[in-house]
């Protein structure tokens, strides 16, 4: 039994980022993590780094014009809020905004946080100018990726204790929310037996203690439920088809959503639990950290993408522009899993994986590695993939590549050569001649006119059966979980409300376990870069809010 001003539940990036402004601001913390010390920053240490920033000098160095008018327009037609309980999902969404056009760069500046020159352009939509996807590349690497991130504020956080101002409590499982007079005033739990395990693997739950913490207010940043497949059925909307019986799991087993549950059972409004981002270009990893690890395919957009009965996906269902889209369309096929068709050629230019440990080059600061990216040649990454990967098929001709894909399968479907070939000798067609009804081709064509992309990212327009881009590859593609975008509802401040809008005393949320922001700030979709993004932005605020009310 201890007190304290503060307990923050989670030592992810959202409860880093709490921990440390609160710390900074002179409030006693208690930090406190289920998991061993060596996960500390959680989800954000595994990731690419990715940070959506609007009119940066990024992006204006490489010609891309930008502005928050058009971030907005972007965020909102991907948004689509169409609730009652969107009020404050959707201020979250224009405060993150203005942070994101605004002094977010220079804040993490500030902080040691540096940024890869060339900018990404994930989910391109290829909708109308209001519908989903970003209308310009705002994509932006840390150079550190995941963990060049997550260090400054773990760096704060050290410091802190050093100071006596915070103290770090792993292995500490927190199970219940104390409520006293109506408020929160502090957390009981489990303390678990001691784990040497790696970061990412499942540890131990094996009880050896109990703990209580007493404080003025509690800030829970506990991440959401990917990492737990059965609870993402239970969750799974109808709008994106039957839930998957197969998910790889894009997080380790820790994001359980166990604090959502602790917080709902007390007492607080959460909504929006059937919004979600999964993605659907997920491969099995065949060095997996965690149970059914798998890793995503951050595509270009030159890949043929075919379902699982050789059938090319409508438009514009292309690679890169419209996860939830194709995630919806894959569940009215009757199947779980998709193909991708490309030649050597295109994968050398244009295949990266998500992650922090498949991009040595940037997680490593290693300039010379990075060079690499602009030659030629396979990524070592993906070439042990095209090594020792179970969805992979490379071969010289089509019949050998079709019969590969169905040696992965097992023919279920069995693959048809006469469909798969009709498919790809249409498209081939196409690229002959500079005039063209596929509007892939017209959307690489276009990619192309952005330097970024011309130089590390779209492979010039080609054949696929041209053999001088051999050989052919091709790629089983699995459902892969990932974010929750529903989530505890909180206010601007990040006070977390009860069912009926009124403030639940003492209880403060930021990062997944709050939709973001406000229970859901990305409505039904994302444009990328928004998830670490959501983390610092929705730290910093229920950090300094609450610092400044005590």
């Amino acid at each position: 039994m201890s007190d304290t001003d503060v307990v923050v539940v989670g030592a992810g990036l959202a409860g880093l980022v709490a921990a440390a402004e609160l710390a900074d601001a002179g409030r006693r913390v208690v930090l406190v993590d289920q998991e061993p010390e060596q996960s500390l920053g959680g989800q954000a240490w595994w990731s690419f780094g990715g940070l959506f920033l609007v009119d940066s000098p990024e992006q204006r160095r490489l010609r891309v014009r930008d502005s928050l008018e058009l971030a907005r327009q972007d965020w909102f037609g991907s948004a689509a809020f169409d609730r009652a309980e969107d009020h404050w999902p959707r201020r979250w969404a224009e405060a993150y905004l203005q942070f994101a056009a605004g002094e977010e760069r220079a804040w993490l500046r500030r902080q040691g946080v540096g940024f890869f020159p060339v900018v990404g352009w994930a989910e391109r939509g290829g909708y109308t100018a209001t519908g989903h996807g970003n209308s310009v590349p705002r994509f932006h690497i840390v150079w550190g990726t995941g963990p060049g991130l997550v260090e400054p504020f773990a760096r704060r956080v050290r410091a802190a204790a050093d100071r006596g101002l915070l103290q770090l409590r792993f292995r500490h499982r927190v199970d219940e929310l104390v409520v006293s007079g109506g408020a929160v005033t502090g957390v009981r739990g489990a303390v678990l037996e001691s784990s040497g395990v790696g970061r990412g693997q499942a540890s131990s739950r094996v009880e050896v203690g109990d703990f209580e913490i007493g404080a003025q207010a509690v800030v829970v940043t506990s991440g959401g439920i990917g990492g737990d497949p059965d609870l993402v059925r239970r969750n799974w909307p109808a709008r994106l088809g039957s839930p998957p019986r197969r998910l790889l799991s894009g997080v380790p087993a820790h994001v359980d959503g166990r604090m959502l549950q602790v917080a709902r059972a007390t007492g607080a409004s959460v909504i929006n639990s059937d919004r979600m981002w999964h993605y659907t270009e997920g491969i099995a990893n065949h060095s997996p950290v965690w149970e059914r690890h798998g890793i995503r395919i951050l595509p270009g957009p030159s890949s043929l993408w075919l379902d699982a009965t050789g059938r090319r996906l409508p438009v514009p269902l292309f690679p890169g522009f419209d996860t939830l889209g194709t995630l919806a369309h894959i569940g009215q096929t009757g199947y779980e899993h998709t193909w991708f068709v490309a030649t050597h050629k295109i994968v050398e230019k244009e295949f990266a994986l998500s992650g922090s440990e498949q991009n040595p080059d940037l997680t490593g600061r290693d300039v010379r590695l990075l060079l690499g990216r602009v030659r030629a040649g396979v990524a070592a990454p993906v070439q042990a993939f095209l090594d020792k990967g179970e969805d992979f098929v490379v071969a010289w001709t089509l019949p050998e590549l079709v019969a590969g894909m169905n040696r992965i399968t097992g023919g279920t479907p069995e693959l048809d050569l006469a469909t798969v070939e009709a498919e790809v000798v249409a498209r081939d067609r196409e690229v002959a001649h500079p005039f063209t009804k596929d509007l892939q081709l017209t959307a690489i064509r276009g990619a192309r006119s952005y330097l970024g992309d011309k130089l590390i990212r779209v492979a010039p327009p080609h054949r696929l059966l041209d053999p001088e881009a051999g050989p052919l590859v091709a790629v089983r593609l699995n459902l892969i979980t990932r974010k929750t975008l529903g989530g505890l509802e909180t206010d601007l401040s990040g006070r977390v409300l009860q069912p009926g809008g009124e403030v639940f005393p003492g209880l403060y949320a930021a990062g997944e376990v709050a939709g973001f922001g406000g229970g859901g700030m990305h409505g039904y979709r994302s444009l990328e870069g928004t998830f670490l993004g959501g983390c610092l932005f929705s730290g910093r605020v229920a950090g300094r809010a609450l610092a400044a009310a005590l």
